[in-house]
């Protein structure tokens, strides 16, 4: 028979990992890859197809957010960081580049 402090250990130990692996499966980002501090391949080519756009290189990346249809990515442009919108795809495309201050203006 188990011993109740036993089960309650146990218990209290599925409920944590149950935590970790749910943490660990939402790969969505917020604010780029502050925790790494380099721009995932997604952001990267965002940054890239937004400078080419707007032809300004003075790009920087606000906000990102996972999924496996594409990853929608915001960059701020020029001193005043307009933000524009962009979608990566896994096979370092990207689409939908657009103003989100000017009405999709390019």
């Amino acid at each position: 028979m188990t011993n109740p402090v036993q089960l309650s250990a146990l218990a209290c130990s599925v409920v944590i990992l149950a935590g970790c692996v749910t943490a660990s499966e939402q790969p969505s980002v917020t604010g780029g890859s502050a925790s790494s501090g380099m721009p995932t391949p997604a952001e990267q080519a965002c940054l890239r197809d937004v400078t080419r756009t707007t032809n300004n290189p003075d790009v920087v990346l606000l906000d990102s957010s996972f999924s496996q249809a594409g990853t929608e990515v915001i960059v701020g442009v020029g001193p005043q960081r307009a933000r524009w919108r962009c979608i990566a795809y896994s096979d370092g495309t990207t689409a939908g580049i657009m103003s989100m201050t000017d009405e999709g203006a390019m």
